[in-house]
């Protein structure tokens, strides 16, 4: 359940990102790139909250 909404939370907030950087740069938005994006931030999210990131390391 956890890598679900943490995938979930990290469609949404790449989309804003590539929305919004999609905009500034006078190019239509790529929902692909948004998803590649997602994908990237939930294997990163999930190997630092399981792996690395300890209470001993905070």
């Amino acid at each position: 359940m956890r890598i679900i909404l943490t995938f979930i939370w990290s469609i949404l907030l790449s989309s804003t990102v590539v929305y919004v950087v999609s905009n500034m740069a006078a190019i239509s938005f790529n929902f692909n790139a948004a998803l590649v994006l997602a994908v990237v931030f939930t294997i990163v999210v999930s190997i630092l909250g399981d792996g690395i990131l300890t209470e001993d390391t905070i």
